[in-house]
């Protein structure tokens, strides 16, 4: 659908699953799974919702705003909104992040289709835990294969965002969100069904708050933060495809709910099976695939068919999760480089893929051949992890919160959130104090804690 001589979502529903398909992720499913393992289940499970409500949506809700009401991608919009001034460089910051994200992140996307494959040949079977450890560092640390699959999981992402707004994005993400919630649900009716299983299902609905201390809350906060993409200018551009009748409030519910729904489930997945054979997860950036293949392979050891079938649907949901996420980093690059460069959006996809797959090599052999070369100590790919996940992210979240809740003028606030007051937000206010207050507070924070001066 093209209205004011731009693309834009052709309906609701794709609105909400392509916007929930951006935030929903990795992150979700591996990266939740083992902070909860890591701070006591329950608890902090509970907590990481209050820092959803709290914090995470309110900006959310900020980011659509921004995107919306400039029509632009997200450089172009602080240009529009705040001519002029310096707040141009918030939206190139979030720029500049999904690109390095995009580049180390699809690194490990890649790794996912490297275990779909040896999963549908049944290469878990009859490894001892010590020979997963081992094929895994082979994996990641071999010059050659985890390229080859980054540079398929990048092409498979450059075909979707070629074919455009609502031909790409919007079609796929109408298909791939409700693929991985059919999966996810199968995997979770497998889990639960577990002998011992019932040990993981209390430890996650049973609260020990006895455990939480400061970090248990930081730690809350900053997954809250990460898990619904904020900061990195995918939600903001995503916004700028809206049509006008859109509840930029409840679409941010909506995406929160799904993000969080999805995180919970994986925990589902994975703590019943990982309890009933006595292992707890906690093992963290390791649990996807060294912990997980072995708890697989012991928890369906009687029936080595549903071990197979099991392995094979998580593998295929974390490459789905992956997709979703990449999509959204690379449109947010395409866009900048279509809009703002005159580019043709096939031209622009194409710089932005070629990008990736540059960096995305060298992130990839920073794991293995060259682990020796290093800048600030840091190799390619943690040093594009720490500067976007621990500097550029948290900063530029707390960056829209400030921009919402002071720089912007209050009309234009009211104006969008309301839909020129044809909806009655009850919580408006509510939003306009956590925005000027409560978040660039708590994101201040985050950020020092994850530079490690708390």
């Amino acid at each position: 659908m093209i209205k004011n001589g731009r693309a834009n979502f052709g309906s609701k529903l794709g609105i909400i699953l392509a916007s929930a398909g951006s935030a929903v992720g990795l992150g979700n499913i591996w990266r939740f799974p083992y902070e909860t393992g890591n701070y006591g289940g329950a608890a902090f499970i509970f907590i990481y919702l209050g820092c959803v409500l709290v914090l995470g949506l309110p900006i959310m809700i900020g980011e659509f705003l921004i995107g919306r009401r400039s029509r632009a991608n997200t450089a172009g919009a602080y240009q529009i909104l705040a001519p002029g001034t310096q707040w141009k460089w918030v939206g190139r910051m979030g720029v500049l992040a999904g690109f390095m994200i995009l580049s180390f992140y699809s690194v490990v996307a890649g790794w996912t289709l490297e275990y779909v494959f040896e999963a549908i040949g049944n290469g878990f079977a009859g490894k001892t835990p010590d020979e997963f450890v081992n094929s895994f560092q082979s994996f990641s640390g071999n010059p050659w294969k985890p390229v080859i699959w980054l540079v398929l999981f990048l092409l498979s992402t450059h075909f979707i965002i070629v074919r455009g707004v609502e031909k790409g994005i919007e079609k796929f993400s109408k298909i791939m969100m409700p693929m991985l919630f059919v999966l996810i649900l199968i995997l979770v009716g497998c889990s639960v069904s577990l002998p011992g299983a019932s040990k993981g299902i209390e430890f996650l609905l049973k609260p020990d708050f006895s455990k939480v201390d400061s970090n248990v809350i930081l730690a809350a906060m900053g997954q809250a933060f990460f898990s619904l993409s904020l900061g990195m200018g995918c939600l903001c551009t995503y916004a700028s495809y809206f049509n006008k009748d859109v509840n930029l409030t409840r679409t941010a519910f909506s995406v929160g709910i799904i993000d969080t729904f999805i995180a919970i489930l994986a925990g589902f997945i994975i703590f019943p099976a990982a309890f009933s054979v006595g292992i707890e997860p906690d093992a963290g950036p390791s649990l996807i695939f060294i912990t997980l293949p072995n708890v697989f392979q012991q928890a369906f050891s009687g029936a080595p068919w549903l071990a197979y079938i099991f392995s094979v649907l998580f593998y295929v949901l974390l490459a789905v999760a992956a997709l979703t996420s990449t999509i959204s980093m690379h449109e947010v690059v395409t866009a900048y480089l279509h809009e703002e460069f005159k580019l043709s959006r096939k031209r622009a996809a194409w710089m932005v893929t070629g990008g990736c797959i540059f960096f995305g090599i060298l992130c990839s052999l920073s794991l293995g051949v060259g682990k020796g070369f290093t800048l600030f100590g840091l190799g390619m790919f943690d040093l594009f992890d720490f500067v976007t996940a621990k500097i550029m992210l948290p900063l530029g979240g707390m960056l829209i919160a400030i921009f919402v809740g002071w720089y912007l003028d209050k009309k234009i606030v009211w104006e969008e959130i309301t839909n020129n007051g044809t909806l009655k937000v009850y919580a408006y206010k509510t939003i306009i104090f956590i925005l000027k207050y409560i978040a660039p507070i708590a994101i201040a924070i985050v950020f020092i804690n994850e530079l490690g001066f708390i």
